[in-house]
């Protein structure tokens, strides 16, 4: 299947501290391809793989399931850390919940995590309602480039395939429980604002963690697709300097 221009994976080597992007559902790369180009130019290795199903049609991302992304995350987190002695993860919104599967299942290769809109609760209206609709309809209007500034698209599907939602409670189910075995430092950035998600995924997140190295910040002028937003700007400079922060740290402990 034709990957959409723009969708693409991106890369960028030749660095020794890492960073790995995830983005979310129904999105692809190009969400955050300009985060990761600012990373690229600071002297940072990036890897920002397309996951399966997204970037094409809404019909493939019906056929694939949460382990599908997670493997294709944890293969890109592979590349990194055969180069890279420091690698942080970041994410937006359900690519949130990935990232932080990887600090669960593989804490010594994830310095940090840097967490736009994560998404890892499922209490969005009408959930209660998803075992049944997926039966009766394929998909759902589409909630994608939920963005405030004007001009600005995201590059998501239109609609909502409902078998892969349904795969993302499942993922939710697996990850939320064991989020206490979280100890990497976090930077979390949330919009005020943000018509996707509701911002009990966020507290669900800061109250479960068991990192003591944690900080909120709360984005006054953007939606969802922060990355891409007015606020972008802001991201971007938090982010390098968390990353560059970990990065002396692992420096001195080697």
């Amino acid at each position: 299947m034709p990957v959409l221009p723009g969708a693409e994976s991106w890369s960028h080597d030749g660095a020794p501290t890492g960073v790995l992007l995830c983005h979310g559902f129904t999105g692809n790369p190009q969400s955050l391809r300009p985060w990761g180009g600012h990373l690229a130019a600071a002297g940072h290795a990036v890897e920002l793989p397309r996951l399966p199903g997204h970037g094409t049609t809404w019909q493939d991302l019906n056929r694939v399931s949460w382990q599908e992304w997670y493997a294709c995350v944890d293969e890109a987190l592979t590349r990194l850390r055969e180069t890279c002695a420091t690698v942080v993860v970041g994410a937006l919104s359900m690519g949130g919940c990935l990232a932080l599967r990887l600090a669960e299942e593989r804490p010594a290769d994830v310095a940090g995590l840097v967490l736009v809109n994560p998404w890892v609760r499922f209490d969005q209206r009408g959930a209660r309602f998803l075992p049944v609709a997926r039966r009766l309809t394929p998909s759902l209007a589409g909630v994608g480039s939920d963005i405030k500034k004007p001009g600005v698209v995201e590059l998501a599907y239109g609609r909502v395939p409902l078998h892969a939602l349904a795969s993302v409670t499942q993922m939710f189910a697996d990850v939320v429980p064991r989020l206490g075995s979280v100890t990497q430092p976090l930077l979390l950035l949330r919009s005020a604002v943000d018509h996707v998600v509701r911002p009990s995924s966020s507290r669900l997140v800061l109250e479960s963690v068991s990192s003591t190295d944690v900080t909120e910040i709360v984005l006054p002028d953007s939606y969802h697709v922060a990355t891409l937003d007015n606020d972008a700007d802001r991201i971007e400079t938090e982010s390098l300097a968390f990353i560059d922060r970990l990065a002396r740290v692992g420096g001195e402990r080697r």
